[in-house]
């Protein structure tokens, strides 16, 4: 604990090196006024969906949208937003599914800036930014010119707090308390302030964390023995996470310089016990053994940047430099034996991910006439990434020596981007606004593994169109074409050889030449403000996508010292398309004379449609919901300066297929409540209860078993069943109590 205070304060202290990444266009709405902190941390007033000024489709939610209900981390925050679903474990929110594509699909910003993670598809872990740090979420639905294009499934784009927008400060002190009465606590600190053209913000935060799960496999084989196992898995860590900004105005602009810092420590640990069962009563016949599983997991994040902006000549001049890090040192072990107390020491493995983006852009904008102005420039980018997963010896029930690595467990992977881009916007009357782009994307990727090494470069074009109209003071439709890509995972890109994959007698090898996957989206939406402060949304939404990655059969053989395997690869041969409608509804009750009882709604329904590489057949994309929804009631009594509230989230069932199972998902609701109290203007007790239903997450798994591909899909179209499993996990309810005070 000691190093890490150390390390953070060591951070924090230069303001210089520390503080939020720059932002690009795709933070879209600033403060009119500054805010004193006071008002942020202890209000009594409901705060709801903004409207954006964008001309591209973007929802934007401030912090107090969702602050009293105390979201411990970013992914707690999402949770309340349109279209956003996780695929993960009870209670975890970590992988981003939007408009229910892959976490893959989903960009993923801080301050306008790509965030490097630790995921082979390219996500990254929102749970790992602390919700502390943010000042709003943005859901860009589609892309403009000077953005990114790789949001295929939607970008979320977390803006950090700063200096500029912020005044005062505020500590918070609070504890996590589990159902089993094991408690983890949190604290933080900020500060904002300003000195004539000279403001900054400097926060830190700790989190203690804790999740206890228990689940129950039910397995049932017609050829075998059937069994019963019972795991207990509990996740236990501390986040700690620094960010500070400097800002410096002058006469014609400002510079700005930023930064920050997250260190994730956490610890999982499970324990399985399986037992035969018979296979008419499903009794306990005898004792299968237990395994136990310890990962353990030590994740940094980093961001430095500096970006300014200058009125220069007849128009203004834009640029930002960054870096940003991602470190990942894992390591597992697994025991097994008859008995806890007997289990040794079987498989230890270690994985390491070090991760750096350097990036830079200028761009200048130019106006003509006060009705149409013209943005052109280009963004750079140059990312290396190493990783390894190595398994080691064991010698005697302790670890031993390294393995020698496996195919394609040590890789470097260096991509170089240079995307120019040009953005014109025409607002030939007040109610209309036309933006019209291209950016141009280049890439070139070198991927080395296995003493192999292979490049790859592409082009792409992606333009973009949005028109906004302003049909009535309280009307808005949006229309939106775009283009956009995603570009592979890193997995499959390796240079390597791996035999009796994906099944026996087969052979997978890596593809450097992989394509991104690209898709052309539309959007058509109409939002109307409630009053002066309530707002109602409906949008449409349809992705057609292309080059999709599959792995496929190519015909070839490969001979390896007599034994002859058929080659299996990933390939850009399949198409998808998905589409859906998004509603969102937030505002006071004042029509039915409850001003000071906030609604806030959401609900999505989406379908796709996407070739089965191996079946054939046509399926929705992994894990896809048909429905996504979120409802919640927060109410003032201002006499007792107290507020109370309740939000209900629930989803749809999701299917997985893969090449020998298939897989139903399916979770229950979850309802959150929060009551506060607040004392003067400085200070708040809030008390949080979460995952109040018990919340159980049901995966039903059928599985075929064969000696070659061609077998088992044979035996998976003939319904010849392995192997059937029912798994079942819960977590208990979660419970916050949190002060804060502002100064």
């Amino acid at each position: 604990m000691t190093r890490k205070m150390l390390f953070l304060g060591a951070a924090l202290a230069p303001l210089c090196l520390a503080g939020p990444v720059a932002a690009q266009d795709v933070t879209t709405q600033a403060a009119d006024q500054t805010t004193t902190l006071e008002e942020l941390i202890v209000t009594g007033e409901l705060a709801y969906r903004d409207r954006t000024d964008a001309t591209n489709p973007v929802l934007s939610y401030d912090l107090e949208y969702f602050q009293r209900f105390e979201p411990i981390s970013v992914g707690e925050m999402l949770k309340r937003v349109p279209g956003v679903t996780f695929t993960s474990d009870v209670l975890e929110f970590d992988g981003v599914s939007m408009r229910g594509l892959p976490p893959g699909y989903t960009q993923i910003l801080i301050n306008g800036r790509r965030a490097p993670g630790g995921e082979a598809d390219r996500s990254f872990f929102v749970d790992r930014i602390p919700a502390e740090l943010v000042e709003r979420i943005e859901i860009v639905r589609a892309p403009s010119a000077d953005q990114p294009s790789e949001g295929v499934g939607g970008t979320l784009n977390i803006v950090l707090k700063d200096g500029v927008d912020l005044q005062g400060g505020f500590v918070k002190a609070g504890t996590l308390i589990n159902s089993d009465g094991e408690m983890r606590p949190s604290a933080a600190v900020a500060y904002a302030g300003s000195r004539g053209d000279t403001s900054f913000w400097a926060g830190l935060n700790y989190q203690g964390r804790r999740n206890p799960k228990e689940k129950f496999s039910d397995r049932v084989r017609p050829s075998d023995d059937d069994d019963i196992e019972y795991q207990s898995d509990t996740r236990d860590g501390v986040d700690i996470s620094a960010n500070a900004e400097l800002t410096q105005r002058f006469a014609n602009g400002r510079l700005r310089v930023s930064g920050l810092i997250v260190d994730t420590d956490r610890d999982e640990d499970e324990v399985s016990r399986t037992f035969i069962v018979d296979d008419v009563t499903r009794e306990i016949i005898d004792s299968d053994g237990v395994e136990l599983q310890h990962e353990r997991i030590a994740q940094r994040t980093y961001a430095l940047s500096l970006d300014g902006e200058f009125e220069i000549g007849a128009g203004q001049l834009d640029f930002d430099l960054g870096w940003s890090g991602f470190r990942d040192e894992t390591t597992a072990a697994t025991d097994e034996g008859d008995t806890v107390a007997e289990a040794e020491l079987d498989e230890f493995t270690a994985e390491n991910i070090t991760d750096d983006e350097y990036g830079a852009g200028v761009a200048y904008t130019v106006r003509f006439g006060g009705n149409a102005k013209l943005k052109g420039g280009v963004d750079l980018l140059k990312k290396t990434r190493d990783g390894s997963l190595i398994e080691y010896d064991i010698d005697a029930g302790a670890v031993g020596d390294p393995e020698d690595p496996g195919p394609g467990a040590v890789y470097t992977i260096e991509e170089t981007r240079i995307d120019p881009f040009l953005k014109l916007t025409l607002q030939p009357t007040d109610a209309l606004t036309v933006e019209a782009g291209l950016r141009y994307e280049t890439a070139k990727r070198e991927v080395s593994s296995d003493g192999l090494s292979a490049s790859m470069t592409e082009k792409e074009l992606n333009p973009s169109l949005h028109v906004k109209l302003q049909a009535s003071p309280s009307d808005q439709i949006r229309f939106s074409v775009a283009r956009t890509v995603k570009r592979p995972d890193y997995d499959p890109i390796a240079p390597y050889t791996l035999l009796e994959e994906p099944a026996d007698e087969n052979a997978l090898v890596g593809n450097p030449k992989l394509k991104s996957e690209k898709a052309w989206g539309v959007d058509l939406g109409y939002e109307h403000r409630i009053g002066s402060r309530g707002v109602v949304g409906v949008n449409a939404f349809y992705r057609d996508i292309s080059d999709l990655v599959e792995v496929i059969g190519t015909g070839e053989e490969i001979d390896d010292g007599g034994d002859i395997f058929d080659v299996y690869q990933a390939r850009n041969i399949g198409d998808g398309k998905t589409w859906g409608v998004e509603f969102d509804f937030s505002a006071p009750l004042t029509a039915v004379g409850l001003p000071n009882t906030g609604l806030f709604a959401n609900y999505t329904w989406m379908d796709s449609e996407v070739r089965d590489p191996f079946t054939g057949q046509d399926r929705r994309f992994t894990n896809q919901p048909h429905n996504v929804y979120n409802v919640g009631v927060i109410h003032t009594v201002e006499s007792w300066g107290a507020s109370f509230g309740a939000t209900y989230s629930d989803r749809d069932m999701g299917l997985e297929s893969a090449l020998d199972e298939t897989v139903s998902v399916d979770y229950d609701a979850d309802l959150e409540v929060f009551a506060e109290k607040r004392f003067g203007s400085r200070y708040v007790l809030r008390f949080v209860a979460a995952n109040l239903l018990d919340k159980e997450k049901r995966e039903r798994f059928a599985k075929y078993d064969g000696d070659s591909i061609d077998e088992i899909l044979d035996n998976r179209a003939n319904g010849i069943v392995d192997e059937y499993e029912r798994e079942v996990e819960h977590s208990g309810p979660i419970y916050q109590i949190t002060f804060r005070a502002a100064f």
